[in-house]
C-alpha cells in the first residue's frame, strides 16, 4: 500500500481534528501518502483532496470540529454514489481509505469496501456514542463534560429561583448523553428514548420530592424522547402540577469546544490503529476500544447491532435523586 485517504463525515465531534492528525503521522511513519478528503463523502465525489504531511496536522489537537470540513451526503446512499466514489479512489491511486463519523458514515464506507478496490477501515467519531462495537466515541466525553457544565450552573439558578428546569440534551435516538450527564449532574429524573416515560409517575416523584423538603428538581430530557420534546413533556407536567418551571435546550453548544484529554488520547490511539489494520492489510472493519483493548468489528455490524446503555445506572438513577 502506497497511498490513503482520510475524511470526516457526518456530525462533527470534538477529536476528530486528534485523530486526522494520529492518522497522518502514523501514516508518514509507515512511508505512505496521506491524501486528506475535504466535506466527507461529498468532497469525495467531487476530487476535493489535499495532500497531508506531519506539518499539515501541526496545532490542530486541540481544536474542536474537523479541519477537514465534514457533510451529509445524499448520493452515497444510492448504487450510483458509490460507484462515482469507487471511481475517484481507483483515478486517484487511493489503496486504502479512512473514514471517521458514525453508523450512516460506515454504511458507505462497507459499501465502497465491499466493492473490493479500495481498502477501508472506520473509526468511531460521534457525540451520540451509540456506535457497536467501541466502548466511547470520539466527541461523547467532551459533549459530556460541555453539557454537564451549563446544566451545574444551571441547578446554581434552580435552587435560587426554587422551580423545576427541564433541560434537553442530544440523542435522537438514544440517550448516552442524557444518562451520563443526568448521573454526573445529580438530576431528579433522565427521560431517554430507551425507556418509556410517564408523565403521571414523572409528576408523582416531583410531587414526592417536594415534600421531601426540594426546592427544585432538574429533570434531563433526551431529544427523542418518546414523550415528545422538552416543550411538550415541560407543558404536561405543568398541566397536572402548576408549578412554573424553566427550559433549556442546550443544542448544538455539545458539538463544539476543545476535546478533552481523555478525548484527545482515545482519538489518537484510534487513529493510529485504524492506520496498523490497513498496513496489515484489513479491510471492512472499524477499530473501537472496549474495556481499554483495541478490537476490531465488522462495519456492517455497528449498525446492526445495538449498543445498550448501562442498565445498572440507569436503576441508579431513581436511587441518586431520593
Amino acid at each position: 500500500m502506497r497511498r490513503i485517504g482520510v475524511l470526516t463525515s457526518g456530525g462533527d465531534a470534538p477529536g476528530m481534528n486528534a485523530c486526522i492528525r494520529a492518522v497522518v503521522r502514523c501514516g508518514v511513519w509507515e512511508k505512505l501518502e496521506v491524501v486528506g478528503i475535504r466535506r466527507g463523502y461529498a468532497g469525495l465525489l467531487e476530487g476535493d483532496l489535499v495532500r497531508l504531511g506531519s506539518r499539515s496536522v501541526a496545532n490542530i489537537i486541540h481544536r474542536g470540529g474537523t479541519f477537514l470540513e465534514t457533510a451529509r451526503c445524499e448520493e452515497m446512499k444510492t448504487a450510483e454514489g458509490i460507484e462515482k466514489a469507487t471511481q475517484v479512489l481507483r483515478r486517484e491511486d487511493i489503496e486504502g481509505l479512512i473514514v471517521i463519523g458514525g453508523d450512516g458514515t460506515f454504511r458507505g464506507a462497507a459499501a465502497i469496501a465491499e466493492r473490493g478496490d479500495t481498502k477501508v477501515i472506520g473509526v468511531p467519531g460521534t457525540i451520540d456514542n451509540d456506535v457497536y462495537g467501541t466502548d466511547y466515541a470520539i466527541g461523547f466525553d467532551t459533549a459530556t463534560n460541555t453539557a454537564l457544565e451549563a446544566i451545574d450552573r444551571i441547578r446554581d439558578t434552580a435552587g435560587s429561583l426554587q422551580r423545576p428546569f427541564f433541560i434537553e440534551v442530544m440523542g435522537k435516538e438514544r440517550g448516552f448523553i442524557a444518562l451520563y450527564v443526568g448521573i454526573a449532574g445529580g438530576a431528579e429524573e433522565i427521560l431517554i428514548p430507551e425507556t418509556e416515560t410517564k408523565i403521571e409517575e414523572l409528576c408523582l416523584d416531583i410531587r414526592r420530592g417536594l415534600k421531601r423538603g426540594k426546592k427544585s428538581s432538574i429533570i434531563i430530557v433526551a431529544e427523542g424522547d418518546e414523550a415528545g420534546g422538552v416543550v411538550q413533556i415541560a407543558q404536561q407536567v405543568w398541566e397536572r402540577l402548576r408549578l412554573d418551571y424553566r427550559i433549556c435546550v442546550l443544542g448544538h453548544i455539545q458539538r463544539g469546544g476543545s476535546p478533552t484529554a481523555r478525548d484527545r488520547v482515545l482519538a489518537s490511539k484510534l487513529g493510529a490503529a485504524a492506520i496498523d489494520a490497513l498496513v496489515r492489510g484489513k479491510s471492512g472493519y472499524m477499530v473501537g476500544e472496549l474495556r481499554g483493548e483495541i478490537v476490531l468489528s465488522p462495519l456492517r455490524e455497528t449498525w446492526e447491532k445495538s449498543k445498550e446503555l448501562d442498565t445498572d445506572l440507569v436503576e441508579l438513577v431513581k436511587i441518586l435523586a431520593a
